[in-house]
């Protein structure tokens, strides 16, 4: 924990130093969540007499609550101080093909709200009106929002998400940012899953980690030395562009994606006179495939082709670790057998091959902890 120096001639002004004097009192009581006067004085390093009229302030704010006395051996008890963590909310917001999912969370990244709307209009006036309905009477805590897209992102720029109807440029975030007022993360939605895996989930504890997702379309996120890898310009990850028999993709969905996507595999399943499941035409495929053999030999080349995506990334890259998500959780555990051994076999180096664990959770995780990062409530662990 830093310490701020107190010096009487200090070259910032009186209410420039009075600014970072708090934020070392906030940042402080963040961190220890809840400590006693002399604590907070140890870890700021600031004096008993600076401290007092801070503290006061930000009690009455609402930023801190007195919680009784804690008994010590020596001296006088000392009344706690606890950070309530209210106080300083944060969005997750998720944009997909079915609608606007929303989460608030408060600063130790617990649920406090949820919400979801269809897209049935402009994308950013309906994520910024299910923000606003969902914090609430919270709206004026809010200190950040993280949003989800499956598609290119850029410094807040959006292109290539044709399932939400964003195919050229947009400049999501500055409009959101514009509108409610607080930082705004504007990420594409798997590089926020593995964000949300390497935090809570099947990559914890991993540096380097590179989750597939395969669902309407398919994508990939970079873990590398504990940080997102995003590219140069936002498309690192789109491996739905992965070209397939030396097809190249065109309006904006790669053609491996195109070919071997959960859509692709609903449509061959539609003209094979199978009608898909509910959101799960993978699942359908393994059912049909233990007495169909058409089907079976369709679901190996399924199998084949996820493989080959996935060896050819670990050729560049080496993660280590390869998490699958999305369409993967509906394979049985023979075909996921079959698709891992296509991966070892072929990997050039040793690669783990795992589930991701979160499911449809991973990419709101993802969203919540990089709008604490954005908000400048918790570091940077994840790029």
């Amino acid at each position: 924990m830093s310490q701020v120096t107190e010096t009487p001639s200090s070259p910032v002004g009186r209410e420039r130093s009075r600014e970072v004097k708090r934020a070392a009192v906030l940042s402080a009581a963040r961190s220890a969540r809840t400590l006693s006067r002399v604590e907070l004085s140890e870890m700021t390093g600031l004096s008993p007499a600076t401290l007092t009229p801070l503290v006061r302030d930000l009690i009455a704010e609402g930023y801190l609550v007195e919680r009784g006395v804690a008994a010590t051996r020596t001296g006088r008890p000392r009344t706690l101080l606890e950070f309530d963590p209210r106080v300083e909310l944060v969005a997750a917001v998720s944009l997909a093909p079915d609608g606007v999912s929303c989460q608030i969370a408060d600063g130790h990244g617990e649920l406090v709200a949820s919400g979801h709307r269809n897209l049935d209009g402009d994308a950013v006036d309906i994520i910024a009106d299910v923000v606003e309905d969902v914090a609430a009477e919270h709206l004026t805590h809010l200190r950040g929002v993280a949003v989800a897209v499956p598609g290119i992102s850029y410094k807040g720029k959006v292109r290539l998400a044709p399932y939400v109807g964003v195919v050229e440029k947009r400049s999501v975030g500055k409009q959101l940012g514009k509108r409610l007022g607080v930082p705004v993360v504007v990420d594409n939605d798997v590089n926020l899953m593995v964000v949300g895996e390497h935090t809570a989930g099947a990559a914890r504890g991993s540096d380097d980690v590179m989750l597939f997702h395969f669902a309407e379309g398919v994508g990939a996120g970079l873990v590398l030395d504990g940080h997102v890898r995003r590219g140069s310009s936002g498309g690192a990850g789109e491996v739905g562009f992965f070209p397939t028999d030396g097809a190249m993709g065109d309006a904006g969905v790669g053609s491996f994606e195109a070919r071997w996507s959960a859509r692709a595999i609903a449509d061959v399943l539609a003209a094979a006179g199978h009608e898909p499941a509910a959101q799960s035409p993978v699942a359908t495929l393994v059912a049909a495939a233990r007495k169909d053999e058409e089907l079976a030999r369709y679901r190996d080349e399924v199998l084949a082709a996820w493989g080959r995506l996935v060896v050819s990334c670990i050729c560049v890259v080496d993660p280590g670790l390869v998490l699958l998500s999305g369409s993967v959780a509906d394979l049985d555990e023979h075909s996921f057998a079959t698709l891992e051994a296509i991966v070892t076999q072929g990997a050039p180096s040793p690669t783990k091959i795992r589930r991701a664990e979160l499911g449809g959770e991973a990419v709101l995780h993802g969203a919540v902890s990089s709008a604490l990062s954005a908000a400048g409530l918790l570091a940077r662990t994840a790029g």
